[in-house]
């Protein structure tokens, strides 16, 4: 095929390497437009995210290819070579585009299912045919991954399922309430577990979430980001009265909630049921408010069996997306296999063709005495004639190229019909 693909990513790099390469314009070209001028690259794509960063090509010796790509991508990390040799990988061919797929699935995702890789792709993508750095080979390795794609999400569960705790506690009070719309949230702490479950909670139709903080200008700040209100700290039992669901996250080194605290908002919220979840290490929320009426009380550790079931689940769906990758990656090797053929094909049409032209050319003397239509007739039996002695051997042609015999007979009807003749 020639194609090469050649890159680092979460388990073969550690953090600090990976975010040393990501490649940005560097005297306002873009790093696409340096790799097509390396020689023998004919078609280019670039993809870099916080997890990954490779580069695929098509080119006219793809090993030759190896060492200059190196050289380009490299160097913008400062890597060494002893770096280089343990965290790189290359792919080519068939291999190369088995792992574009495995990508654009979200297999090789460090998130298994997670369905932001599938736009960085996409994204990548548009860059280069912006650019115009990809041509008929990657553009269809390129669309075919996303076809791929597609079919893994639709008939597997892969992407079914929380797997992080702030996706867990999300979709554990959207099973306790059916429903989330009208609902009032209230996020205890505002870092990374908060911001994720408050992502969360607007995808589901939240109807308010309100955000209390120890540091009360960084409530603020997450307010504007997420259209929340601010709560102060000392006042949580307010807070506990008017919300239906309580995620707390802080980096307290005790209890931020005690029972008493829920016991007198129970009180005044006439009974209505209170879920706590408690995604705190040490633990936010004393266990004993778990034992009062109405009141739903979960630990990180309750979710972590949640999210570690569904991560089995998870690896038990991706059987089925490898064989469907695989399906796929055959059926791109199959059809790469007849662009072999396709010009001597093409060739012997033309030559054919040519012939018959001709040879119409010098009946004119007696084809002036047919009728328009009859001419007609006669042009058409020699295009049939011309399909019936042409379709077996193309069709021949066509399978050994799919099988990777097809060299020989290329040869063999070039050298019959002389196609290489000036």
């Amino acid at each position: 095929m020639n194609i090469v693909l050649i890159g680092m990513n979460h388990k073969t790099a550690p953090l600090e390497i990976r975010e040393r390469l990501p490649l940005s314009s560097r005297n306002n070209v873009h790093p696409l437009l340096e790799m097509i001028k390396i020689p023998q690259i004919k078609e280019a794509f670039y993809l870099s995210t916080c997890n990954r960063v490779e580069a695929l090509a098509s080119a006219v010796d793809a090993k030759a290819v190896v060492e200059r790509l190196k050289e380009f991508i490299f160097p913008h990390g400062d890597l060494t070579s002893e770096e280089m040799a343990r965290c790189l990988y290359v792919y080519f061919d068939h291999e190369a585009v088995r792992h574009l797929f495995r990508v654009a699935s979200s297999i090789d995702s460090l998130v298994m299912g997670e369905p932001q890789i599938l736009g960085q792709v996409k994204e990548a993508y548009r860059q280069a045919a912006e650019l115009r750095t990809t041509g008929v080979i990657l553009n269809r390795v390129v669309h075919h991954a996303f076809r791929v794609a597609k079919r893994v999400r639709t008939e597997t569960e892969i992407a079914s399922n929380a797997v992080s705790v702030s996706f867990a506690a999300v979709e554990l009070a959207k099973k306790i309430f059916g429903a989330l719309k009208g609902k009032t949230v209230l996020l205890i702490g505002a870092g990374e577990m908060s911001e994720l479950a408050a992502r969360h909670l607007i995808k589901y139709g939240v109807d308010r979430i309100l955000i209390a903080n120890r540091t009360y200008t960084r409530a603020l700040e997450m307010a504007r980001d997420f259209h929340a209100g601010v709560i102060e700290f000392d006042r949580l039992g307010e807070g506990l009265r008017d919300a239906d669901i309580v995620i707390s996250s802080t980096g307290a080194p005790g209890y931020v909630i005690n029972a008493e605290m829920v016991a007198a908002a129970l009180h005044r919220r006439k009974s209505r049921l209170l879920f706590l979840i408690d995604i705190a290490v040490p633990r936010d929320i004393d266990p004993a408010a778990g034992n009062i009426d109405n009141v739903y009380l979960y630990n990180i550790d309750n979710l972590q069996e949640i999210v570690d079931e569904n991560l089995n689940n998870r690896r038990r769906e991706a059987e089925k997306a490898e064989a469907i990758i695989e399906e796929e990656a055959l059926k791109y090797r199959e059809w790469f296999g007849t662009l072999k053929v396709v010009p001597t094909i093409v060739s012997l049409r033309e030559k054919v063709e040519g012939i018959i032209t001709g040879e119409l050319g010098r009946s004119l003397s007696w084809m002036r005495n047919l009728s328009p239509e009859q001419r007609k007739n006669v042009e058409i039996l020699a295009s049939s004639i011309l399909n019936k002695v042409l379709h077996d051997p193309i069709a021949a042609l066509k399978e050994e190229s799919q099988n990777g015999g097809a060299l020989p007979y290329i040869a063999a009807l070039r050298r019959l019909f002389r196609l290489d003749d000036g």
